[in-house]
Parts: C-alpha cells; structure tokens; sequence
C-alpha cells in the first residue's frame, strides 16, 4: 500500500515557506522552469502540478532492462516497461500484472499464462501471447558479447544456460497456445521462477521496437559494452509512462502514456534528474528544484523532518555482513570468526550507525523470506567469550587483521561505510583484535579487491533483494567458490543447488532453514543488520508507494498541489 503522510508535516511546510515570500516566488520560478522542460506539466486532476522531479544518483546504464542490473535504470525501466509478474505493493510478494493467472504443472516444468486483454505497447503494437514468447526467446538466443555478466547478467544468472548452451538452460520454449495465453516450458523445475518474472530485466517489450531500433546489436567488448539504439533512446514497454528523452548526465524525460489499460493517477510528466552527489541531492529538495529523492542519509533524517519534509522508510529487504576471506590463515580457523561474532555488539551498530527502521540480522536473509529461522545458530555479543576464544586459537596476545572497507558510496545496504567501519573496528580491538584499515573507492578498487582477489581479510559488503526468493540472498552469497570468502565447500554448494531446483516454495521452506543454520554454524560472514533506506519528499508529496524492492511506479503517487 502507498505510505501516508500526516497532514500536520505538510501544513509546517507551508507555514515555513509562507514566512519567506520571497524566497519562496524564486523557488516556484525555478520548479516551474524545470518542469517545463519535461512536458506539460497539466495536471490530471484539479490545480495538482503533474509534472514530478526525482534526483537519481546517476544516469540509467541503459534504457532496455534486459542489458541491466542497476537500481537506477530499473528506477526508470519500472515505469516505462511492465513484467507478466508485478510486485503487492508495500511487500515483496509476486502478483498478476500483465499475465492475469497462471498455472504450474506438476512436475515443475510448465507455466501456462493467461495475459491481460486489451492493452498496448506504446508504439501501438498489441500485447499478446507472441509478444510474450518473442521476449523469452530472444533472451534464450542472446549470442556472443549480450550473453556477458555485463549485458545480460540476470537472466544468465537465473535461467543458467542459452539457445548455444541448451544442455544447461533452464529455459526450453515459449508457446502461444491462444491469443491471450501463453505456454513457458522449462528443462528442470525452478520455484523461484515466478518471482523472478518481477524483476525489471524480464519485463515485456515490443517485439516491433526491439526489430525496428537493433536492440540486440551492442558493440564494444563484455568488459565496456556500447548500447544499441534502442537501448539508448527508443525503448518502448506497456506501463504508465513513455519515453521522451535522455540528456546524459542531466536527465530522464518520461510523459504519462495516455492509452494506458491501468489507473493514470496524477503525475503527468516526469524527470529523473541527475545528482551524482548525495548533500547536492538534499540541497535540491530543499531549494524546491526536485520533489524527492533516495537513499537519505541517517544523519539528514530529523533535520529533514523538522523542516517539513516527508521522509518514508521501505522495509528492510536488505542484509549488510562482514565478511572472511578463508583463504587467510587466521580466518580459516573457526574459532577466529566465532570470536569475532561475539565481539560485535550488533544493537550498538544499529542505533549508532545505521536508519531508522533498521533491524538486527541473526542470518543472511531478512525476515519476510522463506526460510527464515528463527532457530537458527547465534552469537551473542560476549566480549570474554571472544577473547577466550581467541586463546584458545593461539591468540592469546591478540590478533591483527586488515579491514577493507569501501569509501564516498552509499548503498542502501551501507549508508555510512566509514562510521560502520570505525563502531566495528572499537568493538574488535575492545577484544584484542587490532585492525589495520584498508579503505578504497566503491568502484572499481574496491569491488575489485574484494570480489576478484585474496588481497582482504575483513570487509564489509551486503545486498539488497531483487525479489522475494531465498536463493536470490544465500544462492548468490554462498552458492559458489567466490574469492570474496575464500572457501570451497562442495556440500554447501550443491545442498544450495538442489534447494533452487525444488518444484514449489512449500517444499523449499525446511529446506532453506536447513542450509540457513548451516552457513551460520560455518560462519562464512557475520550478519549484521537489515538496513531500511529512507526517500525523502517535498510535503506537496501527500503519499508514495514505498516498496521494499524498490518497486515504486509513480502513476501511484498522490500529489496535494
């Protein structure tokens, strides 16, 4: 459901900019200059300004979903493009969208769509079941540089094999067996694979304009792919916005598609505009040039609020670890990483350090995902445990260990690197343990150090949920050998595998909490908190469909002026 606001916050705006007459002309010039630039800015209902400015922190790295993996593009490909499968809204759990029900077989291995009638790409071109198979297949028969982790990275991921690999393929066809029905046929069973659908990446596009703009036809290499031209100004979905155009490095410009099958709602126009810095995108909402933006920080929160601004927080859907690199000898041993554990003070972190909403994590996957357990092995915050721990690997006189930690980002797993990196480091040398800081860029140093090299004792890293499946948390952390955590354990390994190739996700639930006790009696990591992101909007913006997936289309949001 859309988050309300109280009434009260908004009239303290009002109240606040009344006091600067002004002040407040000169930001009304400068937001109507700006929403002139996308469109009309005619509102659908009443005096209500339609035209709505969100700061992103970057340009979209492509406008087709299927070539990405960001959350900025999907910002923007969820409200040009739609999936068979939709999200509820204020949850993680799947729903109908375009496919108005399906069935499984049971064994697995077919799902039979029946499709939502009357509705259109917005080139005109009619959504059916051929549309619905011309999608599955070309990602099936994605050749060469497209098939690269940095193209089409999640279906490689998901569906494992493509039309030049079937002897690994998930994916085995796609049949129209009606108009509006359509027969999706898979190798071996995959329970997460309605889930899956959600994502933005296996959202529905037209078959017309993918032919008619090369949509397949990227250059470059896998490492520095080049967009075709669809991908970088002609894409073309079923949802309540179109495409209008992309000034790279200012903005995104959308308009609401007036032959959409769904609600229309109040925003008529929209631009994502670019601000790479996270301060400028605060100082933005204050001066009045854009209505909201992400991924506020801790510390911004109840300035913001006592200013007048609405500021709304998703559920965590997140998890944020510290992580062990095995291949290091003192790490290898169990006792090292138990006593680590116990030296952390995990409430402590979370008041210290992280959101409002946040949660303290006891396993690698947030509550609401099957499998949870709620018996699962824990390690209290026990300082002398720690140290007799310690002891008894042979360090009684204390441990030195490098701590890599990540510097100028804010993911929404990891608001504040540094004062999490500077909380935990008081807590480990507390025990004995003394910590030499190894901080570096986000990208590429330090995803290349942590994810590519052995050159790392202790990090921290995280996730957030693309969608509501438990191999998308422990399958992606621990389902494979990963220099991150320099371990091999085939019997994990394959436990994980056989969990994702379960027919349904009842048959999963005890399996899951099965490996989920296991990985925390192995201590691959320690698990520290589920963060809950903050968005924060001018008090014009009366609600928003928050959603802890971030799947936030913005027909959906209520404006008061």
């Amino acid at each position: 459901m859309s988050t309300p606001f109280r009434p009260g916050r908004a009239r303290r705006a009002l109240a606040v900019t009344s006091l600067a007459a002004a002040a407040s002309l000169a930001l009304t010039g400068c937001l109507a200059s700006d929403r002139e630039e996308g469109g009309s800015g005619e509102a659908a209902a009443g005096d209500v300004d339609g035209t709505f400015v969100f700061a992103a922190s970057s340009d979209p790295k492509s406008l087709d979903p299927a070539f990405a993996q960001d959350g900025e593009s999907f910002r923007v490909s969820r409200q040009i493009f739609e999936g068979l499968v939709g999200v509820q809204e204020g949850s993680a759990e799947p729903e109908p969208l375009l496919a108005e029900s399906w069935e499984q077989s049971e064994d697995g291995r077919t799902y039979t769509f029946q499709l939502k009638d009357g509705v259109t790409f917005h080139d005109g071109t009619t959504f059916d079941a051929e549309a619905v198979c011309a999608n599955f297949d070309r990602w099936y028969n994605f050749e060469g540089l497209l098939q690269s982790e940095n193209m089409a990275y999640y279906y490689g991921s998901l569906f494992k094999g493509f039309a030049d690999s079937p002897e690994e393929a998930i994916y085995a066809g796609c049949e129209a067996t009606g108009a509006q029905e359509a027969e999706v046929s898979l190798n071996k069973p995959f329970a997460g694979f309605i889930a899956a659908l959600s994502l933005p990446a296996f959202a529905m596009q037209s078959p017309t304009a993918l032919e008619e703009y090369g949509a397949d036809t990227a250059g470059g290499t896998a490492e520095s792919p080049e967009l075709s031209e669809y991908a970088q100004g002609h894409p073309v979905g079923t949802g309540p916005f179109r495409f209008e155009s992309w000034d790279v490095g200012n903005q995104v410009v959308l308009s609401a598609y007036e032959d959409y099958w769904g609600e229309q709602g109040q925003v008529t126009d929209v631009i994502f505009r670019i601000i790479d810095d996270p301060q400028a995108r605060r100082q933005a909402l204050e001066s009045g040039s854009v209505d909201g933006y992400d991924l506020v920080a801790p510390a911004d929160t109840q300035a913001l609020k006592d200013g007048g601004y609405n500021v709304v927080t998703r559920d965590p859907f997140t998890i944020l670890y510290l992580g062990f690199n095995q291949a290091q000898e003192e790490l290898a041993d169990p006792n090292v990483r138990q006593a680590i554990a116990h030296a952390i003070d995990k409430e402590a972190l979370v008041s210290q350090t992280l959101p409002e909403g946040t949660t303290v994590a006891t396993q690698f996957i947030p509550e609401s995902v099957n499998g949870y357990n709620e018996d699962v092995t824990q390690y209290e915050h026990d300082p002398e445990k720690a140290r007799q721990l310690l002891e008894e690997a042979g360090y009684a006189d204390g441990l030195e260990l490098d701590f890599s930690y990540p510097t100028g980002v804010s993911r929404p797993y990891m608001p504040n690197p540094e004062q999490t990196f500077t909380t935990l480091t008081a807590q480990l040398e507390e025990v004995g343990i003394t910590v030499n800081p190894q901080p570096d860029k986000w990208s590429p140093d330090y995803l290349d150090r942590v994810n590519g090299t052995s050159d790392h004792d202790l990090h921290l890293l995280g996730w957030t949920g693309d969608y509501n499946d438990t191999d998308n948390f422990v399958g992606v952390f621990f389902g494979q050998e990963k220099p991150e955590f320099g371990f091999d354990d085939p019997e994990l390994f394959q436990a994980l595998a056989d969990a994702r190739e379960l027919t349904s996700v009842e048959e999963q639930t005890p399996v899951y909490e099965e490996i989920n006790d296991q990985i925390m009696q192995k201590l691959p990591a320690v698990p520290l908190a589920n963060p809950a992101p903050s968005l924060a909007f001018d008090a014009r913006v009366e609600s928003y469909p928050v959603s802890p997936v971030n799947d936030e289309v913005f027909n959906r949001i209520q404006l008061s002026e």
